[in-house]
């Protein structure tokens, strides 16, 4: 499979065209990766542009691409998002990339009760940041036409308000239904995961009042780094993406 590479340059690319890829992208390319003159590449912008094109030129700091191919996919919809409660150490990061390399649309960053790690302030832009970079780098890794957003860190109250337009399931170990079970509508799913402690009874009552449903994903408890990948993994097939 050809290399794949990210430049908002794709957007406006067309056929016969030669889009430059520039700075830490040409430099990933050219010597990190060492494509080679004539060697088949693929571009995207991250928002559904798709190129195919040959490398024409490389160089450290330029490298010239030369567009064969162009395609537009469209957003998917219903979308998957994954409501990742925020966790200590990198588990929550390690949860982003997974989810991301198997499909999610939208990554939301909770603040659970039961969250170790705060986002206050400074923090909360730093850390919506890094998971972006997360994000952009597992995207392209698995050469998705679209890089899922990363949303501002949210509140249970503000998951509350999603309940009353998105589908939203908690991940549940005491649920008394499945996640396998649960048959797909025209809303989009969101995937609620908790912190290494859980989620707290207060916050599931409020969410289940809400609109909320608990699911449960499997007879084993996963971490919380485990359980949002897992369960994307059963929702692509439930909705045919698989």
């Amino acid at each position: 499979m050809a290399l794949h590479f990210v430049t908002p340059d794709a957007t406006a690319a067309t056929a016969g065209s030669v889009v430059a890829l520039t700075g830490a992208e040409a430099k990933h390319a050219a010597v990190v990766r060492r494509v080679r003159i004539g060697e088949p590449i693929t571009l995207g912008d991250g928002a559904g542009v798709w190129l195919e094109g040959e490398v024409a030129a490389a160089e450290p700091a330029r490298v010239e691409v030369r567009i064969l191919t162009r395609r537009q996919d469209p957003r998917p919809d219903p979308r998957i998002l994954l409501v990742q409660a925020l966790a200590k150490g990198d588990r929550d990061e390690l949860a982003v990339q997974a989810a991301c390399e198997l499909g999610v649309d939208e990554i939301v960053p909770w603040q659970a009760a039961r969250s170790v790690s705060r986002w206050e302030g400074a923090k909360a832009a730093k850390g919506r940041e890094r998971w972006a970079s997360i994000v952009r780098e597992a995207a392209k890794q698995a050469h998705r036409p679209w890089i899922p957003e990363v949303s501002a860190v949210e509140t249970t109250a503000d998951l509350a308000r999603r309940a009353t337009t998105q589908r939203v399931l908690i991940l549940d170990p005491t649920a008394p239904e499945r996640l396998s079970a649960i048959v797909p509508d025209e809303r989009d799913i969101v995937l609620v995961v908790g912190p290494e402690g859980g989620i707290a009874p207060d916050e599931i009552e409020r969410l289940v009042a809400a609109g909320a449903e608990r699911v449960l994903l499997g007879d084993t408890v996963l971490r919380t780094s485990t359980a949002g990948p897992a369960a994307i993994a059963v929702l692509n097939v439930a909705r045919g993406r698989w």
